[in-house]
């Protein structure tokens, strides 16, 4: 049985998947150069995509020949560099075509240029990073928690383990050290030391007794949505999109505690998933797009 669902889904993958992704990506390369409407000069969204394609070239020429199954000496040499080459560019691609697709928006939208390229490069990896951890908790929430269990850890470990490495990077990153030090840059050096603390808090209780939940991460997302809250802006609708951002982040924090109390006065053995589970990976949603 697993041998047919193997073939199965290797089936699926390499007559029906693999086929409709290449066409739409032929489809929309032509697409957007043939359209003869608005014109763009030289960019990061034109620059990047012969890049992107020689990725996909590659994976796809790679898969075509693992299918051909060969078994010859020098075949199965090739194959021990082939085999790790196709999983991590299979891994890479989806995450290399959002960014396509965000550096599209970018200009499209015209904007990111000159001195504003470090500070927008800044927020759209803040939201793409709170999107793609919403995406690991709902991963982790419906696949992974066997895994769990298999590495004795919590999944508040490794929200703690992400806390500390992004306070780290936050903390020695947010001020330009060849200028003045602004109200700003104190704000978000003091956010990183705040979570670079914090996570290591977060990890060390949620390993005190063997794997256990704990309320530090949640707690250092709501603290964060507060100061955020407070981050004043030069301009009014900055200000109000820095404020939903906070808002986003404290009841991110608050669903996460939420979770907890009630993962624990009613813990679910057969491992069903209940609805109020699915609210803090849909808050890191919220988060990342605002």
């Amino acid at each position: 049985m697993a041998c047919s669902c193997a073939d199965y889904r290797d089936g699926i993958n390499g007559y029906v998947v693999v086929p409709i992704g290449l066409f739409k990506v032929v489809l929309g390369y032509f697409l957007g150069h043939a359209h003869k409407g608005r014109q763009f000069q030289s960019n990061i969204h034109s620059n990047f995509a012969p890049w992107l394609l020689t990725i996909i070239f590659f994976q796809v020429s790679f898969g075509i020949l693992l299918k051909g199954h060969y078994n010859t000496p020098t075949f199965g040499k090739i194959l021990s560099f082939v085999v790790p080459v196709h999983s991590i560019m299979g891994k890479l691609i989806p995450v290399l075509s959002y960014v396509q697709i965000v550096f599209g928006g970018i200009t499209a939208l015209g904007f990111c240029r000159g001195g504003y390229t470090g500070q927008c490069a800044a927020h759209f990896i803040m939201g793409s990073g709170f999107i793609g951890y919403g995406i690991v908790m709902t991963l982790m929430m419906i696949f992974g928690q066997e895994w769990l269990k298999r590495q004795g850890k919590s999944m508040d470990f490794y929200d703690s383990a992400v806390i500390c490495i992004w306070g780290f990077v936050n903390t020695f990153t947010e001020h330009r050290w060849n200028e003045a030090w602004s109200h700003k840059d104190l704000q978000h050096t003091s956010i990183g030391i705040i979570w670079w603390a914090a996570g290591l808090l977060g990890i060390f209780s949620s390993q005190r007794n063997g794997p256990s939940r704990t309320f530090v991460p949640s707690l250092v997302i709501i603290l964060t949505g507060w100061a955020m809250n407070q981050h004043a802006q030069h301009l009014e609708i900055s200000t109000k999109v820095h404020a939903a951002f906070g808002w986003s982040l404290i009841g991110a924090g608050c669903f996460k505690i939420l979770e907890n109390i009630l993962k624990e006065s009613s813990p679910n053995e057969n491992g069903k998933i209940e609805s109020y589970q699915y609210l803090p990976p849909f808050a890191r949603y919220v988060c990342g797009f605002c």
